[in-house]
């Protein structure tokens, strides 16, 4: 029951104190899960973690799952997601309580014109990382640069990239290359 708790809890400090959503999350889920508690390997969570952002749905979520259903079965995934989805849920439930009275404050304003630019950095640390973990290589970075191309420029669909990038990952280890 204690471990339980204790991933409940680190779940629970993840989503209560992070801003920028799923992808600000995974430096600090890596910080706990692979470098503090060691339950999960490097490899392991790069792979949870394509994983989760294939998954429908909200990114820390799935990640919440699959760590708490890997490390504790059923209870475990219940215990992560609970601890992950709690914090937001009663940080909007103050919020749209409370915010019509200052949502046209000029302070309130300003407070969030602030917040967007460290919501930005804090979603590219978890880019620059995993790209390192997945062997990204400035021989290999044009993939992601020319997907992300695709998507921004060309408005090609992510689900299309992801079908394509898994029928290429395929073919490519079935050629015997790991």
């Amino acid at each position: 029951m204690k471990f339980y708790w204790q991933l409940f809890f680190i779940f629970f400090k993840i989503g209560a104190f992070t801003l920028g959503g799923g992808y600000a999350m995974l430096p600090l889920i890596e910080a706990e899960l692979v470098n503090k508690h060691k339950w999960i390997g490097k490899k392991e969570f790069l792979d949870m973690t394509a994983m989760a952002q294939s998954a429908p749905g909200i990114l820390a979520v799935n990640m919440a799952i699959f760590t708490g259903y890997k490390l504790r079965s059923y209870m475990g995934a219940i215990a992560a997601t609970l601890g992950a989805v709690l914090p937001s849920f009663v940080i909007i439930l103050l919020v749209a309580i409370f915010f019509r009275d200052f949502k046209n404050n000029p302070w309130v304003e300003r407070i969030f014109a602030g917040i967007r630019p460290a919501v930005v950095a804090l979603i590219a640390v978890p880019v620059f990382r995993l790209s390192r973990s997945a062997g990204i290589t400035y021989k290999t970075i044009w993939w992601p640069v020319l997907c992300a191309v695709a998507v921004w420029w060309w408005k090609v669909s992510p689900v299309y990239i992801v079908i394509v990038a898994a029928a290429g990952g395929y073919v490519f280890c079935r050629g015997g290359k790991k």
